[in-house]
């Protein structure tokens, strides 16, 4: 059977409903596992409080913290769960002076007649649509055997059942109290895990629907918990028209034979301080000039001196930011995992409906985000700007300043469409710097290389070079003897 989106119950937090293709199948019990301090009752929180603005009854069935605590808890993340009922079957302090013995439950309790009245008599009175226990597994100290657990959990759950509740139960899952029998009768099983370097959330089961397979992102933040859905790049695309991105630079648009196309990927490489970066900005300048915006992620510089160089060269960022058509976004290190600044670029891209895209650099991408595959998230993000036709421009850092052409220390330029490398030259005793097209996919292109300079009145790039050879070798000679020893534009 299918289930449709429109029939899901949202959990209240958007990155899990898209995991779970809109939501929980309502009317089933779904499992939280994971150790204590991963977050399993906040998500709970979550799910209760979405359940109230839905107009939904809430129950908060609690064996493990008092009522007073729940709520405090969930206040301090800006959480209102007065609409929420609660059951509490926390042991308190009275229980201990009941009894000579320090047992936390009272002998009565320990054959569970109490316990279950309690939850038949408030499922009763409450009929509620969502139902979240925290944590289901403190019953397993009350039976005297595995076997009398899953009898319980069993008929606890199918009387939710007939009350058209769905249930959401967490476990304290460890080696020393594994929950492989709650598994298999959970209709759902959703993990979380939390290690030094990052939170992660994964659905390992989902009765009568997909969803979206491995390891997601996931942060506890002061509004409860955010979760950040790998990006499936084949899973996105939108229709777009053919076009071209002009630099502003006549000469450079002559190298492209047009410039830059759409749903294409560019490699800016070359070494420190040649021009990558004001290159990718010049774009973004003449795309602001025709009304598109730009994203530029900086990985690698201040976004203040940033601002200041880029004012010197006459590419004005403040004022392109003020008319909404540049965003730039400072990364510092180890900020984000690869997940969610997946999540920041889908937000621009779907939601402010930016065109361009500039990722300065990738050696900072690689230092900066968290994540075991980063190479594989970066050619899966650049398939989504393809998908998309969003024109990227990737700059990239290459450690040879002069010496034998290397397009890039990372092995990455099979991820971009086109490639436009920049080096340094040694001419008459002075430091230039050159520019040339090594690769573009959709169209040709120019294959001399030209002189590029950057000077307060933005880039300029020269004449094509052609009489001189050994660029690449790093070993620059003229071959015309005759030739004028300079021919690019000073």
């Amino acid at each position: 059977m299918v289930i449709d989106k429109e029939s899901r119950l949202s959990t209240g937090i958007k990155g899990l409903d898209e995991i779970l293709h809109g939501g929980l199948i309502p009317k089933r019990s779904y499992l939280l596992r994971g150790e204590a301090g991963t977050g399993k009752t906040i998500l709970g929180f979550d799910y209760l409080v979405q359940g109230t603005k839905e107009g939904d009854n809430s129950l908060f069935l609690t064996f493990s913290e008092p009522e007073s605590q729940v709520k405090e808890n969930a206040k301090a993340l800006g959480m209102d769960m007065e609409s929420v009922s609660f059951l509490d079957l926390s042991p308190n302090s009275t229980r201990f002076a009941e009894e000579e013995s320090y047992d936390v439950f009272h002998p009565s309790e320990v054959e569970q007649e109490p316990i279950v009245e309690d939850i038949k008599e408030k499922v009763t009175s409450v009929n509620p649509d969502r139902v979240f226990i925290d944590a289901i597994t403190i019953l397993r100290h009350l039976t005297n055997d595995q076997h009398q657990f899953r009898q319980q959990v069993l008929s606890l759950s199918r009387f939710f059942g007939q009350q058209n509740s769905t249930v959401l139960f967490t476990s304290e899952n460890s080696p020393q109290n594994p929950d492989h029998d709650l598994q298999f009768m959970a209709d759902g099983i959703i993990k979380l895990q939390s290690t030094d370097k990052r939170r992660s959330i994964e659905v390992q089961k989902f009765r009568g629907s997909g969803f979206q397979e491995g390891e997601h992102s996931m942060e506890i933040t002061d509004a409860g918990v955010e979760v950040y859905p790998k990006l499936i790049s084949k899973r996105y695309g939108a229709g777009f028209n053919n076009s071209t991105l002009s630099s502003g630079v006549p000469e450079v648009d002559e190298m492209l034979h047009g410039g830059l196309e759409r749903g294409t990927v560019t490699l800016f490489t070359g070494p420190s301080g040649v021009g990558k970066t004001s290159l990718a900005l010049q774009f973004a300048k003449e795309a602001a000039g025709r009304g598109d915006r730009t994203a530029v992620y900086n990985f690698d510089e201040d976004s203040d001196l940033l601002n200041s160089r880029s004012k010197a060269i006459n590419i004005p960022i403040e004022k392109m930011k003020e008319g909404g058509n540049l965003l730039v976004n400072e990364i510092k290190p180890l900020e984000l995992t690869d997940n969610e600044f997946a999540q920041k670029v889908r937000h621009e891209v779907e939601e402010k409906d930016t065109k361009i895209v500039v990722l300065d650099s990738v050696n900072g991408y690689n230092l900066s985000v968290r994540g075991n595959e980063l190479r594989k998230s970066l050619f899966n993000l650049c398939q989504y700007f393809r998908n998309m036709g969003i024109t990227a421009i990737i700059t990239n850092e290459v450690s040879k300043i002069t010496g034998e052409f290397q397009a890039s220390d990372l092995d990455i330029t099979v991820i971009a469409d086109n490639v436009l490398f920049f080096r340094y030259l040694e001419l008459k005793g002075e430091l230039r710097k050159a520019i040339g097209v090594l690769k573009k996919r959709v169209s040709d292109f120019e294959r001399s290389l030209r002189e590029f300079n950057i000077t307060e009145h933005g880039i300029k790039v020269g004449s094509p070079m052609k009489d001189l050879r050994g660029i690449l070798s790093g070993q620059p000679e003229w071959q015309n003897k005759d030739s004028p020893k300079d021919q690019a534009t000073k």
